[in-house]
Formats: structure tokens, sequence, C-alpha cells
């Protein structure tokens, strides 16, 4: 019973990363360019810091967890 309920929710969590994968570049705020995310651009450089899209992702992965986790 629970190995079924695991899979199903696999399932989904595939099923969702493929449409934000597919339907992103649609989105108005993609991952990767959050207001937040750090960009300094030097003269023969460039760094790159996405604060804001680890945050949200963790943030997601947290609640994934915690729904899964409750009994």
């Amino acid at each position: 019973m629970t190995l079924g309920r695991t899979l199903i929710a696999t399932g989904a969590i595939f099923v969702l990363a493929g449409l934000l994968l597919t339907l992103g570049a649609r989105l108005p705020l993609r991952l990767g360019r959050l207001p937040g995310d750090i960009l300094i651009r030097g003269r023969n450089s460039v760094f790159y810091f996405p604060l804001a899209t680890c945050l949200l992702l963790s943030l997601a992965l947290s609640g994934v967890m915690w729904l899964l986790n409750r009994r």
C-alpha cells in the first residue's frame, strides 16, 4: 500500500517537473532569473548565485517532504 502511494507521488512530481520544464519559458518568472538572484558581471568574468531560486526550491521541497512524512 505505501509502495503504491510512493510511486504515485513520485510520478506526480515527475509530471509537474516536466510541465515546468516544458512551459517554463512562457511563465512570467523563470527559475534561475528571479528577483533576488545575484548576478555580478565583471570585465572578464561573471558571478551568478541563484539565492531566491534556492530559497524557493528549498521551501517547495520542504513542503513536499512534510506532506509525504505526515501520517
